[in-house]
């Protein structure tokens, strides 16, 4: 019996670090997340039928470096693994950021901190996603609710729009937003959306409690789901006859508020 706990234990603990690894491909992808210190890397992934390349040797001179695992595969198998075959160019790498996090693990660490996060309900552009992230990291943002579905996920194109903060940024995966939402609620978080027709502007808005931005899909805006949640709501302000705001920019305008 002790012995089956035991080995349940190691299966989670396993799993969770596994979770915990970001895998990005691409050559020039690859290249720059090794380039930066703050990343580890766990494995690279290569090509068996990849043709001798400088930057290619420069990818495995910097993996070695980190002392990651090197493992080479059929393109198959390759694909299976960066879930993208045309765009992999027989590279993917996994990595492990200081920043992506299950959403559970923060908020056990700052369950007794005025945090500010931002949560993304339908983004959808992934250059959109990228600019956010790249806002969210260089402001006063603690992290950013990243759900599994619905949303954008890291690809090259984000990771490109964010001038490589994604290796960076305070990332916190779930799997459901709704769901995210209320375990911070019941912690004392507030939700608080953004709409044109709240009383208060967002520059006068001082939460004296954990407070978690919810930012809508392009088009449609928050979700009916996630706007039940919403506790609280805020404007900003617009002139001559703009309605709206790209999500990026409001999230900008949050980080730096």
């Amino acid at each position: 019996m002790n012995n089956a706990r035991e080995d349940s234990q190691a299966y989670l603990q396993k799993k969770r670090f596994f979770d915990s690894l970001m895998t990005v491909y691409g050559r020039k992808i690859v290249l720059e997340a090794l380039q930066d210190s703050s990343t580890y890397i766990y494995r690279l992934h290569l090509a068996k039928s990849n043709k001798s390349a400088e930057i290619l040797d420069e990818i495995i001179t910097l993996a070695q470096h980190k002392g990651a695992e090197i493992i080479y595969h059929e393109r198959q198998a390759l694909s299976r693994i960066s879930k993208n075959a045309t765009q992999d160019q027989g590279v993917a790498a996994d990595l492990q950021l200081r920043g992506y996090q299950h959403y559970d693990d923060f908020l056990r660490e700052n369950s007794k901190k005025n945090y500010t996060l931002l949560a993304l309900d339908g983004v959808n552009n992934p250059q959109n996603l990228g600019m956010i992230i790249r806002s969210a990291c260089a402001g006063n943002i603690d992290g950013i609710l990243l759900p599994q579905k619905g949303n954008a996920q890291i690809d090259p194109l984000v990771i490109k729009a964010s001038a490589g903060t994604v290796f960076r940024a305070p990332l916190l995966r779930c799997k459901d937003l709704t769901e995210a939402l209320l375990d911070f609620k019941k912690e004392g978080a507030l939700v608080c959306a953004l709409s044109s027709h709240a009383a208060t502007e967002l520059k006068k808005f001082t939460p004296n409690a954990p407070c978690i931005y919810v930012l809508g899909n392009e088009t449609e805006g928050v979700s009916p789901a996630v706007q039940q949640l919403c506790n609280e709501s805020v404007k900003i302000p617009m002139n001559n006859g703009v309605e709206s705001l790209n999500v990026a920019v409001t999230a900008a305008l949050i980080a730096f508020r």
